[in-house]
């Protein structure tokens, strides 16, 4: 059973952030009118579950706006953060009947959801959503195993700089400004988070943070409001070249 405490949110799919990125992104205006037959908002407060792993999921979905974990529980209890779910990813697997992984909000979120027989059965009928959700999966198995290079290979500093880079991508390409210039956007994740998800120390993380921001590399208001003088040179850090692939 999901377990969780939802409400519903008025929006229009001309009016979406994501629509550019989302399942839907090559939907005509006609399937755009069948998916707004079967989809709903919910909107979850920082720090809830929106997920248990092991519940049978109704819906599929994409997040409009917010962040969230994917963690996995081991039998002893232990737990390891697997995935961030950023603006526009897919939550849920058609076919799939269960969840494989817990997901919980980092900050505040909106969920754009399907009832999930009829998108299984709009699937099978509109090659623009299976397409889609298709590209969406493949750029998901390369970040995957791209993340399996960072958390392998690289050393702390890059491990920060690496975290920081993919969120500031992200968040130039919803708002469709690009990465030239200067970024200013807001790490959505503690330093704790930040510390888990990267398998550093929470010390490390702050010296690192501190090392990046004392070197020009970045700048930080508060703790989480962060600037990118120069987004190349954030990537140079991270030991990627201006394409975003790894320096070699």
């Amino acid at each position: 059973m999901l377990k969780e405490k939802a409400s519903i949110i008025p929006h229009e799919c001309g009016d979406c952030p994501i629509r550019h990125r989302a399942v839907c992104a090559r939907c005509e205006s006609d399937e755009l009118e069948q998916l707004d037959q079967i989809k709903y908002y919910r909107s979850y407060e920082s720090g809830q579950t929106l997920i248990w792993s092991g519940d049978t999921m109704d819906f599929v979905g994409s997040v409009v706006s917010g962040i969230a974990t994917l963690t996995q529980t081991m039998e002893d209890g232990r737990t390891q953060m697997v995935g961030l779910l950023l603006p526009s990813d897919f939550v849920g697997r058609p076919g799939r009947a269960s969840a494989a992984y817990d997901v919980v909000a980092v900050t505040d979120i909106v969920m754009c959801c399907f009832r999930k027989k009829p998108f299984e059965e709009m699937m099978a009928r509109t090659p623009h959503i299976a397409q889609r959700l298709l590209e969406m999966t493949l750029d998901e198995l390369d970040a995957a195993r791209e993340w399996m290079l960072v958390l392998g290979r690289k050393t702390a500093r890059e491990k920060i700089a690496s975290l920081i880079a993919i969120i500031a991508r992200r968040d130039a390409t919803l708002s469709k400004n690009g990465t030239r210039g200067l970024l200013v956007f807001d790490l959505p994740l503690t330093r704790e988070a930040m510390a888990d998800y990267l398998g550093l120390t929470l010390e490390t993380v702050s010296r690192q943070v501190s090392a990046l921001k004392k070197d020009g590399v970045i700048e930080l208001e508060g703790k989480r409001r962060v600037t990118v003088p120069d987004f190349n040179r954030l990537l140079e850090e991270a030991g990627d070249d201006s394409d975003g692939g790894m320096l070699i």
